[in-house]
């Protein structure tokens, strides 16, 4: 045990000699483990939060206007202006089909308000259907009030965000766009992370009227009973005119594989940058094993065997790794958040909740990984080491 104290103390001084040298290979090493992590971070995340914001939805099928799926399935998540309109005739003939558990009617409005924050900002309106949408969303809690109990009163229901942005409470008033009459606040929701946060409520009736939208929707969603036939009852829907059947679990495969391209691609530039970072530790560790010539074979002159040469030099390489590993996978957490706010800039849809959850899992793996680059990458070297011949060495320059 003490034999190998001395060979570990040996390599540490070693890396010393050459600090400059030794902090640009660890440097390149931790960015190389941040990357890393923070990819395995964002797929567990990404996918995790994607699966949230669908089951949250509460229905496995939306029926939308005719349009761009993709667009559907934003609108379903995340709300936005781009709205189209159905005729609100076809719920009848849907809710009544054998198949069906429950169906909730949905008309959403969205109106910019100049006096929202510096540059304004877009207040999306939600008429439901009571009492079938809270049955189809139970995870709606409330911080204060209730549900507004028909579709004749002129109450609303703040979503967590709103409320806030509303400054409204319980019992407040508040006037709507193009109404001039008030409508009192009956209700504020507690936060759930999704779209219905920033969502303020009313009766579908009331949405329709103030806002001219009489007999149309824009989502009707649909819960099948456990003995349907999903696809088989999709295939019913096609036949409907100037709608979008949009299934919940193809919204997530279509998502999923929108992103994995951009997923593939940065996956490979942290592989490369992986083979470089190995490159770069063999680099150190071998012009070290070459400036200290002479000095391995004083060593081997003085009892130290091929093995503990070869010990001492694999010992460099996995101390570079190990504390490059740490670094980078405490930059991954510290700069998480900002590496979360990138990636919501860049891509054209995320959903809500946390991007990028790194796990204990993650965070093993990839130590484990740069551990075996750090072996890999001082093998070599330390094979030449500890083939070096004694004589041959003190007798060199």
């Amino acid at each position: 045990m003490v034999h190998y104290m001395n060979i570990f103390q040996l390599s540490y001084k070693n890396l010393l000699r050459r600090k400059l040298r030794t902090t640009f290979t660890i440097l390149g090493i931790t960015l190389s483990a941040w990357v890393l992590i923070t990819l395995l971070g964002f797929n567990n995340g990404y996918e995790n939060s994607l699966n949230k914001d669908i089951e949250g939805m509460g229905f496995q099928i939306v029926l939308t206007a005719k349009g761009c799926p993709y667009e559907a399935a934003t609108l379903m998540l995340k709300g936005g202006t781009g709205l189209r309109y159905m005729p609100e005739e076809i719920v009848q003939g849907v809710a009544n089909d054998p198949d069906v558990a429950q169906t909730t009617a949905m008309l959403m409005h969205a109106e910019f308000d100049p006096d929202k924050g510096e540059n304004g900002g877009t207040i999306v309106y939600l008429g439901i259907d009571i009492p079938s949408y809270p049955e189809l969303k139970p995870y709606l809690t409330f911080k204060q009030g209730a549900w507004f109990q028909n579709a004749a009163e002129r109450k609303v229901v703040l979503g967590f965000e709103a409320a806030e942005l509303e400054q409204r409470e319980v019992g407040d008033s508040m006037l709507l766009p193009g109404s001039a009459e008030e409508y009192q606040v009956v209700g504020i929701l507690k936060r759930t992370g999704t779209q219905d946060d920033g969502m303020i409520f009313l009766p579908l009736k009331t949405v329709q009227k103030v806002f001219n939208k009489e007999g149309q929707l824009t989502m009707l969603g649909i819960r099948l009973k456990q003995t349907a036939d999903a696809n088989a009852f999709e295939e019913k829907l096609y036949s409907l005119p100037d709608v979008q059947v949009v299934s919940m679990a193809q919204v997530k495969n279509t998502i999923l594989g929108l992103v994995s391209s951009a997923k593939v691609i940065v996956l490979s530039i942290a592989f490369i940058a992986f083979v470089i970072a190995m490159f770069g530790v063999l680099n150190t560790v071998l012009m070290s094993v070459f400036e200290r010539y002479q000095e391995i074979g004083i060593l081997k002159s003085m009892g130290a065997l091929p093995k503990d040469i070869f010990v001492m030099i694999l010992i460099e390489t996995t101390l570079l790794c190990t504390l490059g590993g740490i670094l980078g996978i405490s930059l991954a957490f510290v700069f998480s958040g900002a590496s979360e706010m990138a990636i919501r800039f860049f891509l054209p849809f995320t959903p809500n909740g946390n991007l990028i959850l790194i796990t204990t899992p993650t965070v093993v793996w990839s130590f484990l990984t740069i551990a075996l680059i750090g072996i890999i990458g001082g093998i070599y070297p330390a094979q030449r080491a500890a083939h070096i011949r004694p004589l041959d060495a003190i007798r060199s320059e």
